[in-house]
């Protein structure tokens, strides 16, 4: 049996408040989600907090309760999340404790993520030459992908399209307006392939989970979503990944951390990608959930044209992907997009997604996170 259950899920809209702290939001979201579990902050006996821009998130303790919790603030990039389930179902695999909170976090100004090239481990001159910008980045990785595998410029405006439409039923998103595939195709180039549309936005906004022992989880709810696995992976050499395209000399292609990290964890879950129901998957722009639909092994190489003109990674489909319209339509306030992400696919589990249900109650989800400068990471999630 797996170690973890999750019986509480809760959010902040995603979007921007002037005004709001960040700690405020935080503390809206653990109140949805111990609501939902039917518990109090005082019944947590740890917490796990991961944020970018937030420097303590534990301080959110402040609004929700000072109780001595032991709480414990963790960062890995995109991959925050992960990082945290990781620490949670330690901290509950090993015994220590059977409940607790996770949450993430983040107020990210309007603009892109800005940093000095040397603390991702890359020589000045890379930003003075322009090379340090994530747009330029997965255009250029998205661009080579369409070139290896025959990817159509229809296709990323069809993922957009999809995940534009998933937003609009979804009372959370930032993004929340439908928009066509011809106006994504024909709008402002930002760097080729990709179109304004088809790239997320950093912004603001909180997600939250109540965890516990799998042993003790029918106490609380009557349709816990366990946590089977969850796996973290950094780059390889000659991987081609966010600022470091120049270590790619291989002629045979590196496996990408996202790749590694996806075995891992379908093997510590003793889940096959074939069983997988639905996917949450980082859609930083529309060619990352392309590239990760094949990473993940959800699809070959190749197959997303198809797999996606056919709709079946539409929310009616075989495959639903990104079914609360992911990245694209949400915005990635660092911390929390991850919990979003876990939070959608139990909502989908239970059965309890309103508008944006898929058919019946899937039992196998993935969700998958992936950022600079090549880190990702992939939990497993089943009923």
């Amino acid at each position: 049996m797996p170690d973890v259950a999750i019986i509480g899920v809760g959010i902040h809209r995603f979007g921007r408040f002037p005004g709001k702290p960040a700690l405020a939001i935080a503390a809206e979201a653990a109140r949805d989600a111990l609501a939902d579990a039917g518990l109090n902050w005082a019944d947590m006996q740890f917490a796990v907090g991961g944020s970018y821009e937030v420097d303590q998130p534990d301080a959110v303790v402040a609004e929700l309760g000072l109780t001595g919790v032991q709480f414990t603030n963790v960062y890995n990039g995109c991959a925050t999340a992960g990082s945290a389930l990781a620490l949670a179902r330690q901290t509950i695999g090993q015994g220590e404790h059977e409940l607790g909170l996770i949450l993430g976090v983040d107020k990210h100004d309007p603009g892109a993520f800005t940093a000095e090239p040397e603390d991702y481990a890359c020589p000045p001159w890379y930003g003075e030459m322009g090379l340090f910008l994530t747009p330029k980045f997965f255009g250029m990785k998205i661009n080579r992908y369409m070139h290896d595998h025959g990817i159509t410029h229809e296709t990323l405006a069809a993922v957009a399209e999809k995940n534009y439409r998933n937003g609009a039923l979804n009372p959370n998103a930032h993004r929340r307006t439908p928009m066509p595939a011809d106006k994504i195709l024909g709008a402002r180039m930002v760097n080729y392939p990709l179109t304004q549309y088809m790239f997320c936005s950093p912004n603001e906004g909180a997600a939250a989970l109540v965890v516990c022992s799998a042993d003790v989880a029918h106490r609380y709810t009557d349709k816990p979503v366990y946590l089977r696995s969850v796996a973290t992976r950094t780059r390889r050499y000659g991987a081609f990944e966010v600022h470091t395209p120049s270590a790619s000399t291989s002629a045979d292609h590196v496996p990408a951390p996202t790749v590694d990290a996806a075995r891992a964890a379908f093997e510590a879950a003793g889940v096959d990608p074939a069983d997988v129901a639905i996917a949450q998957l980082q859609d930083t722009d529309a060619g990352a959930e392309v590239i990760h639909l094949a990473e993940v092994g959800l699809c070959a190489d190749g197959e997303q044209n198809e797999l996606i003109a056919s709709g079946a990674t539409e929310i009616g489909g075989r495959l639903p992907v990104n079914t609360d319209g992911g990245l694209i339509a949400n915005g990635e306030p660092v911390g929390a997009s991850g919990l979003r992400q876990v939070r959608e696919l139990v909502l989908q589990m239970r059965g309890r997604a309103g508008d944006r249900q898929v058919p019946g109650e899937p039992r196998v989800g993935v969700a998958q996170l992936y950022g600079a400068p090549g880190v990702a990471a992939v939990s497993v999630l089943s009923t």
